[in-house]
């Protein structure tokens, strides 16, 4: 048997008993108490035997198979049966989840998808070097330093146009009505992940767009919720805001609670379940309202996961806000990244959540008080690259008139 299966094995071990385990710089911390000495005597031979069999593959298979590739997809295989949530990351996604969770990397700026097997941009982010070049949202990637980007490799795409900043880089893109791609030279700088946007609607009533939750997802709220409070002022005061969380999958929980506590003056916010000890937490609202006084509507859809579903269901159970909108996706467990060695992680389920109303919403999400269905899903206002106007979205106007025209302890429409 390689050293290198030796070596996994005594991390797989160690996952599954629970043990501290030391591999080159990766460390798992001791999450759960050891059982008995029987039961691990017969856990450590069970996962002998998958030492074994990844042993024969790598010798007798009938081609050769990486034994990077083969230990990882064993480990992949081991985490993905847990459940949908669980997963074991490479370097490069480790990289992306550490990138998502603190809100900042080196790059150019852009959002990016795949559109009909395209590399195409969803929105340059304001003010970094690919929106001061003008590129474009639909613009499509075709190729970054002049190396090719294969149909619909996204992947490519990212850790091509990501760098140190104050490093140059090439992006051409193929734009509508243009007959030859439009070539950007462009300077890599810190992008800061604006994961809160607002707009001001008039009448005293303001628009936050929150697209997802990380470190700096608190911070960005108070910064732009005080700035249409500003704006505002011109007119009269706030009295209202509009917090879209449709299509918002999540992310960094304390995140979520701060931006929950941000409309709350007391009581709990989320409570978790788990076997480890800091698995199990309840995490409940400071006094002092940032946003008292003001009349709050949740926007969410079946898109809306997570950590939306826990700001969500605050409000709604501690009647601070009226939620509008579709059932939410109905995702109610927490994941605890561990790093690994070489880079490597798995995203392990720790904890089951429980909103403040005291109910798991998982498979069921959260049922809003005024339901009412998107007439176009894909033209949503506030979205990354969407141009409309708040008039062309059903939901936000139903959000709107409930603001204006109704006590949100009244307003029921089905």
């Amino acid at each position: 048997m390689s050293l290198k299966i030796r070596c996994i094995l005594v991390v797989v071990v160690g996952v599954v008993l629970g043990l501290t385990v030391s591999v080159g710089s990766g460390v798992l911390a001791n999450r759960n108490d050891a059982g008995p000495l029987d039961h691990g005597r017969r856990t450590i031979s069970e996962l002998e035997l998958l030492a074994d069999v990844i042993d024969h593959v790598r010798r007798e298979y009938v081609d050769v198979v990486d034994e990077e590739l083969l230990v990882a997809s064993a480990i992949r295989g081991v985490i993905s049966e847990l459940d949908k949530h669980s997963r074991y990351l490479d370097p490069s996604e480790y990289e992306e989840i550490q990138i998502s969770a603190a809100g900042n990397y080196a790059g150019v700026g852009l959002d990016i998808t795949v559109d009909e097997g395209k590399v195409t941009v969803i929105a340059p982010i304001d003010g970094t070097p690919a929106q001061r070049a003008g590129i474009l949202p639909g613009d499509v990637v075709v190729s970054v330093d002049d190396v090719p980007i294969a149909q619909g490799n996204i992947d490519d795409a990212v850790s091509r146009m990501r760098g140190a900043p104050g490093t140059e880089v090439t992006v051409r893109v193929h734009r509508e009505g243009e007959q030859e791609p439009l070539r950007f030279a462009l300077t890599r700088s810190t992008i800061q992940v604006q994961t809160v946007r607002g707009r001001y609607l008039g009448d005293g009533i303001g628009y936050l767009k929150i697209t997802g939750f990380s470190d700096t997802t608190a911070s960005d709220l108070t910064r732009v919720a005080g700035a249409l409070e500003a704006e505002a002022d011109t007119d009269g005061v706030l009295s209202g805001l509009v917090v879209d969380l449709r299509n918002n999958p999540g992310g960094v929980l304390d995140a979520a609670v701060a931006v929950a506590d941000a409309f709350l003056d007391d009581g709990l916010i989320v409570r978790g379940s788990g076997r480890a000890g800091d698995a199990r937490f309840e995490r409940h609202a400071k006094s002092g309202d940032e946003l008292e006084s003001i009349d709050v509507v949740v926007l969410v859809n079946a898109g809306s996961a997570s950590a939306s579903e826990i700001v969500a269901g605050a409000l709604k159970a501690h009647d601070r806000a009226e939620v509008v909108g579709e059932r939410t996706y109905g995702k109610a467990s927490v994941q605890t990244v561990m790093p690994l060695a070489d880079g490597r992680a798995i995203k392990l389920t720790t904890s089951r959540y429980y909103t403040a109303s005291g109910r798991s919403i998982n498979g069921t999400g959260i049922e809003p008080d005024v339901v009412v269905s998107a007439e176009n899903p894909r033209a949503l206002f506030g979205s990354p690259g969407v141009q409309i106007s708040p008039t062309d979205d059903n939901q936000l106007q139903t959000a709107l008139g409930v603001l204006r025209h109704a006590p949100l302890s009244l307003s029921r429409v089905r």
